[in-house]
């Protein structure tokens, strides 16, 4: 048993919801800049997905399923890292102004 399992399960919605506050404005904005901000995007899957993997582990018997949304999860967070350094090699986007 989790000490403090409900305040954990709400700070863990919290940080869902501020995944996917941060996805749905980068998502509109990749579509319409040709993707040139892709390690917004993944930071915000990734964001998402270590809250649905702590959720599932906080209320659920099913480590396997967390665990592999973890594993998703630092995968997403490499790749925006990734995506972040050959974009700043690249030089700013053109936004088309």
């Amino acid at each position: 048993m989790i000490a403090g399992r409900t305040f954990w399960v709400w700070v863990w919605v919290g940080i869902m919801g501020l995944g996917i506050l941060g996805f749905v404005p980068a998502l509109q904005w990749a579509r319409h800049h040709r993707w040139s901000n892709l390690d917004e995007v993944l930071r915000g899957v990734g964001t998402m997905l270590v809250s649905g993997g702590m959720l599932v582990l906080l209320l659920t018997a099913r480590n396997l399923l967390g665990l592999a949304l973890l594993v998703l999860a630092l995968a997403c967070f490499a790749g925006a890292f990734i995506a972040g350094r050959r974009q700043e090699e690249n030089g700013p986007p053109d936004t088309g102004r």
